[in-house]
């Protein structure tokens, strides 16, 4: 029996700490661990203050949106499953609606739009990416398309790269112009770095 019960999880630290988000159902997309998170969070430290994030593939926002509560000054959401957009965008508005951009869409073809954007900022961003685990129907192809995405993505718009992934998932020791600085376990999830 499906379960409707809402899903949530609650923003860590910063302003708006303890703020509620939605997420949306688990059939379309996985919400970050909060070990994950908070690891994530202890490797930028004090970096991610008036910083631009890019979170890819980015469900709920939880981790742009922690971000943002850190102290980061703009983040830029992208997004494809409709009920993953609507519960971002419902979280979007218990924060401040100002410094986040949602694109809609596929994000292999909206990450044009988004190098363009922090072109016209004149900063470079960091780019957490957390696509759609291989398995899922549809998405076999989705960690080469990414390495892809990962490749061309110029050196001025990228502070670092931080990629969510499946442990067993072997990620080479460098993507294009950027090489891997470490890798974190943690169970059957792993970030990986790119600088």
């Amino acid at each position: 029996m499906k379960s409707d019960a809402l899903l949530t999880k609650r923003i860590i630290a910063g302003k708006y700490k303890g703020k509620v988000l939605k997420l949306p159902s688990k059939e379309t997309t996985r919400s970050s661990k909060a070990i994950v998170l908070e690891s994530f969070f202890n490797t930028l430290q004090f970096d991610v203050i008036d910083s631009i994030m890019v979170e890819v593939f980015s469900g709920s926002g939880s981790i742009g949106l922690e971000a943002l509560s850190r102290g980061a000054k703009k983040i830029i959401f992208m997004e494809k499953d409709r009920d993953a957009i609507k519960a971002l965008r419902s979280n979007i508005e218990q924060t401040d609606k100002s410094a986040c951009e949602v694109y809609e869409g596929d994000s292999f073809t909206n990450i044009t739009q988004v190098v363009k954007r922090l072109g016209s900022l004149g900063e470079s961003a960091f780019i957490y990416v957390d696509p759609p685990f291989a398995f899922r129907e549809g998405m076999e192809e989705i960690y080469e398309k990414m390495l892809l995405m990962i490749a061309s993505l110029p050196l001025n718009v990228v502070q670092l790269i931080t990629i969510e992934h499946m442990s067993m998932l072997e990620l080479p020791d460098s993507i294009g112009e950027f090489n891997r600085i470490k890798s974190k376990r943690f169970g059957k999830t792993s970030l990986t770095y790119y600088a």
